[in-house]
């Protein structure tokens, strides 16, 4: 029998972890496993659920080290036996399908090998009673720059730059010929970009699994987001120095166009100024 186990990564936003486990719940197929990866937060709740425990890393002194978490939920995962991991951000609800979805992807002869990825759709803001998870669906929309098939579609194929790390799902043999995340990247950005251009470099293509649907909390965003300029700035240099190329390109030309950083003639990356 196949075992699947989701990994979350958490740092705060214990309101956004209760809503997501409360989904979980409530899947059709339910995770062998459900690993919440704490980093530097021995407060998160802990749940009754059997198939629910928590992994607890440090800080990092450059950031939150989120590469390293997902790695650290993997590591636990396949060290109880999985064969698929599902990764979802906190704040992203599970429709009663995902892990079932996945889980068959999983065992496609055509898709096995791919990195599976759900559509995920935009909440609104919640209403004061919160959002009521037998209507959710009907409350969002898919995000206009990601492919979102239908429930059974796929869609296989297409850029690697528009894998995001919100929800996906991989074989653990997937996992371990892409290597999982690089942990140089701290902070924000630049983890999920590498990750898969790691997986084209290996010839390792996307599958959009359209029944894999997963619902994103509404939160505050910050665009461009300011507040996270020196990871980016950090991380991008470290991406470009790989890749040749910079990622998150709409945000690094914001940060330029407002006067926070600068493409150096010298050294050739962006600084700040």
């Amino acid at each position: 029998m196949t075992r699947v186990a989701i990994v979350t990564v958490v740092h705060g936003r214990h309101a956004h972890l209760a809503l997501q486990r409360r989904a979980v719940a409530l899947s059709v197929r339910q995770p062998d496993d459900y690993i919440v990866v704490a980093v530097d937060d021995e407060s998160v709740p802990d749940a009754a659920h059997v198939r629910d425990r928590i992994v607890h890393i440090p800080a990092h002194p450059l950031g939150l080290p989120i590469a390293a978490a997902r790695n650290a939920g993997a590591e636990a995962a396949l060290a109880a036996g999985a064969d698929v991991i599902v990764f979802l951000d906190v704040d992203c609800v599970p429709g009663p399908e995902l892990v079932g979805a996945y889980e068959a992807a999983a065992a496609s002869d055509e898709l096995r090998d791919d990195i599976l990825c759900g559509p995920v759709a935009y909440l609104p803001p919640a209403p004061p009673d919160g959002y009521d998870l037998a209507s959710i669906a009907t409350l969002a929309a898919p995000h206009s720059a990601r492919p979102a098939p239908q429930p059974g579609q796929v869609m296989r194929g297409g850029d690697h730059d528009l894998f995001w790390s919100l929800s996906f799902a991989v074989t653990a043999a997937t996992w371990s010929r892409i290597g999982g995340f690089d942990e140089a990247y701290v902070g924000y950005g630049g983890e999920d970009t590498d990750f898969a251009a790691s997986a084209a470099e290996k010839s390792i293509e996307l599958a959009w699994i359209g029944a894999a649907r997963a619902y994103h909390q509404h939160h505050a965003v910050e665009s461009p987001p300011v507040s996270h300029l020196d990871d980016i700035v950090r991380n991008a240099a470290l991406f470009h120095e790989r890749w040749h190329r910079w990622p998150m390109v709409g945000w690094l030309t914001a940060f330029d166009d407002a006067g926070l950083i600068s493409l150096s003639p010298v050294s050739g990356v962006y600084e700040k100024l």
